[in-house]
């Protein structure tokens, strides 16, 4: 009988501990993710894309708050709409991560902004904060844009962290007017549960492995200096009515559907939610180029109308 207790004493208790040790090692490559850098064959795949639409790009730089170099491009199409469009790439990715969505975006005639996130690509900063600073790093790329392009109208549009980056700064940044927001976390916590445990299954990383999703949260904050557990897309949403069009892929295990629902019951400005049958994280525009481009550029279409 005491053996028995004591292999479901081990069953009981070893997962969540081994799940915390690993949360505990995992902090610090949650923080430091891995830098793409912008090779000459990603120059080379951007110059392509940008001579199909006839557009130009220049280079173009501005200091953070915290004084990080944030590096990127400003995108000009051939006949500009006056209007520009802030675009954020994933976690691990650069600039052209989201250069798909430019030349939709410059082919319907919008300017595009796009940006490596701090810690990544050619940008400075000592460490991704998945929103806590990003946000605010919005400020001086809009204030250099405002100061030499004068935009009529400003959007924003992210993928997965780009996506909770982008609805994190629209909430401090009253310039920017709409969000298309794809595949994003809805909280830093939220999103801990699904890397926590197997990501078919993310009741068993908010049961079983949670001390996993808790202990890389703690650590991460103690590291950074920032509470990470209120590093959240959703609150952000509740603070500012600012309309949002959210896209959901519905066979993604990385960041599922819950999470946008999440949003999408926190925001308080017009808000839409498109789920996309088989796509898979951050796939939408390539599983349905036609529908994705149509939905983006009508919800834009509507919010300069309604301006």
């Amino acid at each position: 009988m005491i053996r028995l207790l004591r292999i479901v004493a081990i069953l009981a208790f070893a997962p969540p501990l081994l799940a915390a040790v690993m949360g505990w090692l995992a902090a610090p490559n949650f923080l430091h993710p891995a830098r793409r850098p912008l090779t000459p064959d990603l120059l080379r795949e951007a110059d392509a894309s940008f001579a199909v639409t006839r557009s130009h790009r220049e280079d173009f730089q501005v200091t953070a708050p915290d004084g990080a170099i944030l590096r990127g491009w400003k995108v000009r199409p051939p006949n500009p709409n006056d209007s520009w469009v802030l675009l954020f790439h994933g976690v691990a990715d650069n600039r052209i991560g989201v250069i798909g969505q430019s030349e939709f975006l410059l082919r319907a005639g919008y300017s595009v902004m796009m940006m490596d996130a701090r810690a990544h690509g050619e940008s400075g900063g000592a460490m991704a904060t998945y929103g806590w600073l990003e946000r605010y790093d919005t400020h001086p790329i809009v204030d250099a844009l405002e100061k030499e392009e004068h935009p009529a109208h400003l959007f924003a549009l992210g993928e997965s962290m780009g996506a909770g980056i982008a609805l994190q700064s629209a909430a401090v940044e009253p310039r920017i007017e709409a969000v298309v927001a794809e595949a994003r976390f809805a909280s830093l916590r939220e999103a801990s549960y699904d890397y926590a445990g197997p990501q078919e299954y993310p009741l068993l990383g908010k049961i079983l492995f949670a001390p996993g999703a808790w202990m890389m949260l703690r650590r991460g904050g103690q590291l950074a200096g920032f509470p990470a557990a209120d590093v959240s897309p959703e609150k952000a949403m509740a603070f500012r009515p600012i309309p949002v069009l959210l896209i959901c892929d519905l066979a993604d295990t990385t960041l599922p559907c819950r999470h946008a629902e999440r949003i999408y019951a926190a925001a308080r400005g017009p808000k839409s939610l498109w789920m996309v049958p088989g796509a898979f994280h951050t796939a939408a525009l390539g599983f349905a180029p036609v529908e994705f481009r149509r939905r983006v550029l009508s919800f834009y279409l509507q919010t300069r109308a309604s301006r």
